[in-house]
């Protein structure tokens, strides 16, 4: 089982000031799942309770020369800790661009996974018992289901008015509660209903420090969750 790949600017960028600050959000420890062409976080993948959370990435996005074998189909999985991630990252960071100011070309932050501590290494970051064929295939199953599209999706224009749990009501219903617009637009069979909770509804937005471009809500088939999705790197929006 070896890994091994650099980072991309660009993917410092995004790991650091993006998307590790929002998955730290989400919950203290994650899997990262490595496969052939992507790197998955998963968080909470494998219970049936609280907040589910996958951030999916092409290894062109982060990595450079990303190298990678395993005798599960080349696919490789651990639980990790995301403030140490962070942390390790910004120090890596931290450390290149010092190297950098003295005039090395060498300062490119490259990970790996090692068995013993190399004695040029910067930052360590534990990592459990990479997991079983049995479990990855467990993960790779529940990442499926996790990434099934509801048949509706419906976006959402402005996440700030969702961070402060405010809609603004269509003209013809501004006079009207609520749930009276709400039993209105289900008995029309405009809209659909599930029940969740505030707490974790508010967490689930906190993926707004991820910087998305935009957002969709949709419910899963008999009612089993709300998936919300959000969308990065649009053509023509940045």
């Amino acid at each position: 089982m070896k890994f091994k790949a650099f980072l991309t600017d660009n993917g410092v960028n995004l790991l650091e000031k993006r998307f590790l600050p929002a998955l730290d959000k989400m919950g203290k420890v994650c899997h990262l799942f490595l496969t052939r062409e992507k790197a998955y976080f998963l968080h909470n993948l494998l219970s049936g309770e609280g907040i589910q959370c996958v951030a999916q990435f092409h290894k062109e996005t982060l990595f450079d020369d990303y190298r990678i074998s395993s005798q599960n189909e080349d696919c490789i999985a651990f639980a990790i800790d995301i403030s140490l991630l962070q942390r390790a990252v910004r120090s890596g960071v931290s450390i290149c661009s010092e190297i950098g100011a003295a005039g090395s070309a060498a300062n490119r932050l490259q990970i790996k996974l090692v068995k013993k501590l190399p004695p040029n290494l910067i930052q360590d970051v534990p990592i459990s018992k990479p997991l079983s064929r049995a479990q990855g295939l467990e993960l790779q199953t529940a990442l499926d289901m996790a990434q099934d599209i509801p048949p509706t999706l419906v976006q959402v224009p402005d996440l700030n008015q969702l961070q402060n749990f405010k809609a603004v009501a269509p003209s013809e219903d501004r006079n009207l509660s609520a749930q009276t617009r709400s039993e209105r637009a289900i008995s029309r069979g405009d809209a659909q209903s599930v029940q969740v909770s505030v707490k974790h509804f508010s967490k689930s937005l906190q993926c707004h420090l991820a910087k998305p471009d935009c957002a969709f809500f949709g419910i899963a088939p008999q009612g089993a969750c709300l998936t919300v999705i959000f969308q990065f790197f649009i053509p023509g929006t940045r």
